[in-house]
């Protein structure tokens, strides 16, 4: 993918060689997905930064049953533990995932808890949307953040109320799934394009030898495994998906209005245009006066406002000429030639897009 990056420094002038991309980074297998998975349980060992029970009950409903389960009877108790927070656990189960491998699961808190950090997960099942648990849960909290603070200020940095357990689950259930007995391969793009598309069945066509690959639209690509005569659908994808094809990108502009960011495609184009850009400055400043009586007079002390309030128009680009570009090179020189700043090109551009002499997609976000 050829793109320009304009940034808050200026617009620097400067091209990415397009290279071919692999097949694999184009695309997805049909099949060949993960399978998310979610789990309600319990972190203990806080340093006094858990839920408070008053304000999160599940806690103390987890919490009793749990030790329950392990032979302590406390029903009846009022317990008040400031170190166990209720937390909910996240994880995906990766294709082809076997039991007794492990994944990494992500814990983040559901009640008052202030922060995770120091917690130990206690064992918690994961279950699929089809309500079967897959994996089970424990370990030592790795919380992305901090908190300090006094009587009368508190400073966070990060979100502490929510960490990672890198291997942290290991995988009791796998999923049923014949890979092997499939007799035809779907490759889904990832950015439907045709153009692309068709390269990618010319190209996996060429290395077979064969019609093995036929272009359905934009977004699809089907692979007949028995055309391709290879010992399994396994050997046949490892064999497609390292072969590399130059994808077709979108003239596209997209520009972040937070960060003064531009970033601009290979195939942008813009038609001749005049540009003229003005600032205007609004001064708005109270100035209020305080009147008092005369001494030994009857009256009252009194505020009378004062505003004073202006409009400055700041001289800004005057009427100039950007000339139309045919690669991308002729478009950042013209855009440079007016010498405003990023910020104030995103206006401009955003006004030639809708005089319709941008000829691309405009994405602000």
């Amino acid at each position: 993918m050829r793109l320009f990056l304009f940034v808050s420094l200026w617009l620097l002038p400067s091209l990415a060689i397009a290279a071919p991309i692999r097949i694999k980074d184009l695309v997805e297998f049909d099949g060949v997905r993960g399978n998310n998975l979610v789990g309600y349980g319990l972190v203990v060992g806080l340093n006094g930064t858990g839920d408070g029970l008053r304000n999160a009950p599940f806690t103390e409903e987890i919490m009793t049953n749990m030790l329950e389960r392990l032979g302590v009877n406390v029903s009846g108790e009022q317990s008040r533990p400031k170190n166990v927070a209720a937390v909910l656990v996240t994880a995906e189960l990766p294709p082809f995932a076997r039991a007794g491998s492990s994944i990494n699961i992500t814990v983040s808190a559901i009640g008052d808890a202030t922060s995770l950090l120091g917690g130990t997960l206690i064992m918690t099942p994961l279950k699929a949307a089809d309500g079967e648990v897959y994996a089970v849960a424990q370990g030592e909290i790795i919380a992305g953040g901090a908190t300090a603070g006094g009587e009368a200020a508190t400073v966070t940095q990060g979100v502490p109320t929510s960490g990672t357990i890198p291997s942290g689950a290991y995988v009791e259930r796998e999923i049923d799934f014949e890979f092997n007995s499939l007799s035809q391969v779907r490759l889904a793009l990832r950015t439907p394009d045709f153009t692309t598309a068709s390269r990618i069945e010319r190209v996996i066509n060429q290395n077979f030898g064969r019609a093995v690959a036929l272009m359905q639209d934009s977004g699809t690509v089907s692979i007949n495994i028995a055309q391709a005569g290879a010992r399994s659908t396994a050997h046949a994808l490892s064999r497609i998906e390292n072969l590399e094809v130059e994808p077709e990108q979108r003239a596209r502009v997209v520009v972040d209005q937070r960060s003064g960011t531009i970033v601009m495609g290979e195939d942008v184009r813009i038609s001749r245009v005049a540009v003229s850009q003005g600032n205007l400055t609004l001064r708005v400043q109270e100035a209020p006066i305080v009147v008092q009586p005369n001494p030994f007079a009857q009256g009252q002390t009194v505020v009378v406002p004062r505003t004073q309030a202006e409009i400055t128009e700041e001289p800004g680009l005057s009427m100039a000429e950007v000339p139309s570009g045919n690669s991308l090179s002729e478009v950042v020189s013209g855009l440079n030639a007016l010498g405003v700043s990023p910020r104030d090109m995103i206006d401009i551009l955003k006004s030639i897009n809708a005089a319709g002499a941008l000829h691309a997609e405009f994405v602000v976000n």
